[in-house]
């Protein structure tokens, strides 16, 4: 089982080619954990890559939460092997069961749905998915900043410092923005998806 990410840009038709931009994010160097085919181009405002690693693909899922900008469809299955060198070139059920969540992502509130060959799994998936996104929409610029110091490691403390601001003022921000909600929708997320990765790694040992 791995997991494919189709994402289309929102709103394209009258908004800027934000592509070659989301391309360089996603596919920084040092490589990504986990990221099987890089994420290319497939067609018009249209982005896919192949992942094998849950946290991996959580982790892509929230950055493309953030920038709100893209209908993002995962779908979850078998691919045809050998992979071949281009995403674009992939074939199986999870580049099928992508394609379907990002059509189905065009008309659902978040902007994110799942698809998968265990349909009970990919609603589970899906569900966490949403009240991520629902808290994260919601996070101010403020929440932020506190947020991505946190997830780097910083003590409360070191935070107060840097922005300014007392710990206790650090703590608010931290509750306001649903940091402990978005720690937990991603360990959550990550443990729905593993049994999948799991399973990759097996075949990829034989």
């Amino acid at each position: 089982m791995v997991f494919v990410l189709t994402v289309d840009q929102r709103g394209s038709g009258g908004a800027s080619d934000l592509v070659p931009e989301l391309l360089n994010t996603l596919n920084r160097r040092p490589r990504r954990t986990g990221l099987l085919r890089k994420f290319e181009r497939t067609a018009g405002d249209e982005v896919q890559g192949v992942l094998s690693e849950a946290r991996a693909t959580v982790e892509v899922i929230v950055q493309l939460i953030r920038a709100d900008h893209w209908h993002i469809g995962l779908g979850i299955g078998a691919v045809e092997q050998p992979l071949p060198r281009s995403t674009r070139a992939g074939s199986g059920t999870a580049f099928f069961n992508a394609r379907t969540a990002v059509t189905k992502a065009k008309s659902s509130p978040h902007h994110v749905n799942v698809v998968g060959d265990d349909p009970r799994v990919a609603d589970q998936v899906e569900s966490v998915l949403w009240l991520m996104a629902s808290v994260l929409r919601r996070r101010s610029e403020r929440g932020w900043a506190v947020a991505d110091l946190l997830a780097e490691g910083l003590t409360r403390r070191e935070i107060g410092v840097k922005l300014g601001i007392s710990q206790s003022a650090v703590t608010q921000r931290a509750q306001a923005a649903g940091f402990a909600e978005e720690q937990r929708g991603r360990l959550l997320a990550a443990e729905l998806l593993a049994p999948g990765a799991a399973a990759l790694r097996r075949l990829s040992s034989r």
